[in-house]
């Protein structure tokens, strides 16, 4: 490496230096702990509702497995139309994680991709983005599911 390369290098490092200390200067600061009081508050409450849901469907006489699958399909209904509406994503910015956390946040991260392609058409568009996330997570628990399965084949067969 010559002296010239050398030089070309520590310059550029300090440039890169230079640019980062100008850019901490405009880079908000995050309040973490509010963050968190937001995002415990927001989660908690929509933890409530669908317990609240819950509740009033055994209340009426559903069995509570049925009523924890109408609750979840709620839940994902409710955050796929905010989403679809643009509500889900001001939701988010103000709750962070408390909003993700939930199965809302798997509805929301399925519907997104498609909206923001929908320009390309129904098939090319929506149809391919909307699994884009989906995909690899339904793959992914289908297959650990039939590994346990598989293990507790096996443990039942000593």
């Amino acid at each position: 490496m010559t002296e010239q390369d050398k030089q070309e290098k520590k310059q550029k490092k300090q440039v890169a230096k230079a640019y980062e200390q100008y850019a901490d200067q405009f880079t908000p600061k995050p309040n973490y702990v509010m963050n968190c009081v937001k995002a415990f508050i927001i989660g908690g409450l929509i933890c409530v509702c669908a317990q609240l849901m819950e509740k009033g469907l055994t209340g009426s006489g559903m069995d509570e497995k049925a009523a924890g699958t109408y609750v979840t399909i709620i839940l994902v209904m409710a955050a796929q139309l905010l989403t679809g509406l643009g509500v889900f994503d001001t939701i988010g910015k103000f709750a962070g994680a408390g909003v993700i956390v939930p199965i809302t946040g798997f509805a929301n991260s399925m519907v997104a991709p498609a909206i923001e392609y929908k320009k390309e058409g129904i098939v090319l568009g929506v149809g391919a983005k909307l699994f884009s996330l989906a995909g690899p997570v339904l793959v992914s628990g289908i297959t650990v599911s039939a590994l346990i399965g598989v293990i507790y084949w096996l443990i039942g067969q000593f």
